[in-house]
């Protein structure tokens, strides 16, 4: 592909395809009563449907300064607790969670134009969780994380190199070692938003609401 003359991006982006293709059918009033139910049923068919990643989201936190960040990284479970994440509590969104211990997870489905939007207060799960979780990853996922510096500049891509030989080394002679600062998250849901994308742009939403332990439900204008 050329490359784009910047005067012209707004016709470019406007010719693309949005919801090609066949897109599944959602009947709200059918919808399980507890959101997490209906998540996994979607996550399945994403699985299913052949898209790549199904279970990345984008988790969107809030620094202590109130700027606004967000990245793409995986889900690690789901319940009727929350949704789990894990990350390094000195990373730049640990410390965001240490002073502002909310979060927004959102999912997008391309192949079937679906999108599911979660968002609640944040709690660290145990150490114990936590550990378990790290030592479930695998040896270089470990070793990238014990060689740590997340987000720091990096003037030289052998320093990277370096420092991840050694971490992997020393995962390989510690096989039961544990980053001290890993951290199991779960995000403890107070509303969850499905979406399912119409040729016609009458988009069915459904939003689930909790009210203590029970979970309310109803549609959402387009």
């Amino acid at each position: 592909m050329g490359e784009i003359d910047t005067a012209d991006v707004r016709q470019y982006l406007r010719g693309l395809a949005v919801f090609a293709g066949e897109l599944p059918d959602f009947d709200p009033d059918a919808a399980p009563e507890r959101p997490e139910e209906l998540f996994l049923d979607w996550l399945t068919g994403a699985v299913e449907a052949g898209v790549r990643e199904p279970h990345a989201m984008t988790l969107s936190t809030v620094g202590a300064d109130g700027t606004p960040s967000a990245r793409a990284l995986l889900l690690k479970n789901v319940d009727r607790y929350g949704w789990q994440f894990a990350a390094n509590a000195a990373s730049p969104k640990g410390r965001d969670l240490a002073a502002n211990p909310v979060a927004a997870l959102s999912f997008y489905w391309p192949q079937q134009a679906r999108q599911v939007r979660v968002t609640g207060p944040v709690e660290p799960e145990s150490p114990e969780n936590s550990a378990a979780d790290f030592l479930a990853r695998s040896p270089g996922s470990r070793a990238e994380a014990l060689a740590g510096h997340q987000s720091r500049p990096l003037p030289d891509v052998r320093e990277l190199e370096r420092a991840t030989e050694l971490a992997l080394e020393r995962v390989e002679r510690e096989p039961g070692l544990v980053v001290p600062e890993w951290t199991l998250y779960t995000v403890r849901a107070e509303r969850v938003e499905f979406w399912q994308a119409d040729k016609q742009r009458r988009h069915t939403r459904l939003c689930y609401e909790r009210r203590g332990e029970e979970w309310t439900r109803g549609r959402l204008w387009p």
